[in-house]
């Protein structure tokens, strides 16, 4: 465990320090973490610095690195865990979906439920995001993008953070029907469904298949006014296994700031805990929990002291993994 003044350089390090104290050893064995290219660490050395360019992130990531990550991270799973049930701790989402296609796989995926609580969708394809942060820049006076970005053109569609669950359902490897993903911040607004631009059709499309597949998608503002919903969309989930995930941004700029992704403000912590007590009364003998991940946490701003006080990003994702997990 590797722990400086500035916090901890793995994510998974400062959710044990919360962590280990309250559950007893025979309940969780941690297997230590996936290697990685150290240049794409959370707090790369100084002679990596050489590497760390725009043009070589984007070139990581058009060339489905992401998509390679994830594919080591369900391997792992497969020969380290199951049948035991998975807890990976993690930063970027994509690593999900590598890890989700693990357990589908043993499970079968018409037998596993997938929730992703979370500030984003992560379901649009790269070209349909590009196409509509381009029109912004050319419509938007105050839009903080730029029109003659070069890597706003030309992307393919790889699988990364923001579209793994495009991926997942393209490919089949989830059932929209059983796939719930709570908390959204960035589901477009009804003027946006009614600009004629193709690239913002392309984009609001995007969410709009999701719910005409089946997907249950549940906002922000619904977990806020009407958490019966999440309670009721719940209750209707039948497969023997779910397995969930939770992006720490659903509380970026409320409860933590310990994230990548701050461009929403997501929900309160007393929120965020009645969703995953929502979550962990679902399970009984005919609906257990298959494996779970706790993902995007930011290991340079997590657990560190800001302008409004302590972050406790660490402390909300290990009382998440103890209500889901260890209820």
């Amino acid at each position: 465990m590797v722990r400086t003044d500035e916090g901890f350089d793995d994510p998974l390090d400062g959710v044990l320090d919360q962590l280990d104290s309250d559950i007893q050893a025979d309940r969780a064995v941690t297997l230590g973490s996936l290697p990685i290219p150290a240049w794409l660490s959370a707090k790369p050395g100084p002679g990596e610095r050489s590497n760390i360019t725009t043009e070589n992130f984007i070139s990581f990531i058009d060339s489905d690195g992401c998509r390679e990550m994830a594919e080591k991270a369900g391997q792992f799973v497969n020969d380290q865990i199951l049948p035991h049930i998975p807890c990976m701790v993690g930063i970027d989402h994509s690593l999900t979906g590598g890890v989700y296609s693990a357990l589908a796989r043993h499970y079968g995926k018409e037998n596993l439920s997938l929730i992703i609580i979370d500030s984003h969708t992560d379901a649009v394809p790269m070209s349909a995001l590009a196409g509509a942060i381009q029109y912004d820049a050319e419509v938007n006076p105050s839009s903080v993008h730029d029109a003659d970005d070069p890597f706003l053109y030309n992307r393919p569609d790889s699988y990364n953070a923001s579209s793994f669950l495009h991926t997942l359902i393209a490919e089949k490897e989830v059932d929209p029907k059983n796939l719930y993903i709570l908390g959204v911040s960035d589901y477009p607004e009804k003027k946006s469904l009614r600009v004629k631009d193709k690239r913002i059709k392309k984009y609001t499309n995007a969410y709009l298949g999701l719910k005409r597949k089946g997907a249950t998608i549940i906002t922000k503002k619904e977990c806020n006014l009407n958490f019966q919903r999440i309670t009721g969309f719940l209750k209707k989930i039948s497969t023997p296994y779910v397995y969930v995930s939770i992006d720490m941004d659903i509380g970026a700029n409320n409860a933590l700031e310990g994230v990548r992704f701050r461009n929403w403000k997501g929900l309160d912590q007393k929120r965020i805990y009645k969703i995953a007590d929502a979550v962990s009364g679902i399970f009984s003998d005919s609906t257990q929990l298959a494996g779970m991940d706790i993902c995007e946490i930011d290991p340079r701003r997590a657990g560190v002291t800001h302008p409004s006080g302590k972050d406790l990003t660490y402390e909300i994702a290990s009382n998440l993994i103890k209500k889901i997990a260890f209820k």
